[in-house]
């Protein structure tokens, strides 16, 4: 079991303040990878009590902006959050159900970063989304492949 990260030291490093509704929105990100707004929102009430749609929502945007959570939004769902931060993974999204895992880069370090033509632009970071079908789904419909 890893040891939980010490979240006010996190936002301090930051420079952020520490407030509750951060650390618990820290937290919620943690604890629950990929999770988007509704699924953060409730696990910082469920640490709080009562805290609005509009703070969560600032304190994403303020975590985001101090790199301390990532957010994510392949197409045609909703913004996901996760703290895996500060490296250059991707993405493998469920066609069916929507489940998000994260993917290492195949080669190296961050071989992503190397663009057939970057056209002059300084690349820091890739974003690469497979899609597919997860193993839940896909045993749980396995005429849907035949039909395809």
């Amino acid at each position: 079991m890893h040891p939980s990260p010490d979240y006010e030291q996190m936002l301090r490093r930051s420079d952020l303040r520490v407030t509750r509704p951060r650390v618990a929105v820290l937290d919620a990100v943690h604890r629950h990878p990929h999770a988007d707004t509704e699924t953060v929102i409730e696990a910082a009430r469920e640490a709080l009590g009562d805290v609005s749609h509009q703070a969560v929502y600032d304190v994403l945007r303020a975590l985001t902006a101090a790199r301390l959570v990532r957010r994510i939004q392949p197409s045609g769902a909703l913004a996901r959050y996760e703290a895996r931060v500060g490296d250059n993974h991707h993405h493998v999204v469920c066609r069916s159900c929507g489940a998000i895992a994260d993917v290492d880069c195949a080669v190296g370090e961050v071989p992503c970063l190397t663009a057939s033509d970057d056209h002059g632009f300084t690349i820091d970071e890739a974003e690469v989304v497979y899609w597919g079908t997860c193993p839940a789904c896909s045993t749980a419909h396995p005429l849907d492949e035949v039909r395809q």
